[in-house]
């Protein structure tokens, strides 16, 4: 049978489309009901994994330019002694600039989008948590 023909069959076929259903939550295969998610972040996960972000971010803001001047005026020396080394070693200084403002950037990323997450769910449960008590509060007085 041709690749087309199978797809066919698979694609006209409601059995299949329902094996091959993603079930997410969902224990084993051949067995009832619904599975308990093993995965959960709470406000906390996401605050520590932030708060990690932005260590890295204030340490290797620190660290990744101390030696910026120093390899610039290395570079230049050389160039002008008529050294080849002094633009290779100018070059390596740009790559590990770029990469480290990068990484700067990925990290202040991170940390702030989780902070936001947290801050964001925080609100929508406290949203969640008066309209739940409006509604409860109503539903006694209709």
């Amino acid at each position: 049978m041709s690749f087309d023909a199978m797809w066919g069959q698979v694609r006209n076929s409601a059995a299949a489309r329902q094996q091959s259903s993603m079930q997410l939550n969902h224990a084993g295969a051949g067995e009832t009901g619904g599975g308990a998610s093993d995965y959960t972040v709470t406000s906390p996960d996401l605050k520590a994994v932030g708060n990690d972000a932005q260590e890295l971010f204030h340490h290797l803001e620190t660290d990744a330019f101390h030696a910026g001047a120093t390899t610039g005026t290395a570079s230049t020396q050389l160039t002008d002694d008529g050294f080849k080394t002094g633009s290779a070693l100018y070059s390596a200084w740009d790559t590990w600039r770029s990469q480290a403002e990068a990484l700067l950037s990925a990290c202040a990323h991170i940390h702030n989008h989780l902070e936001d997450t947290v801050w964001t769910h925080k609100n929508y449960e406290e949203t969640l948590k008066t309209n739940l008590s409006v509604e409860e509060i109503d539903k006694h007085f209709k």
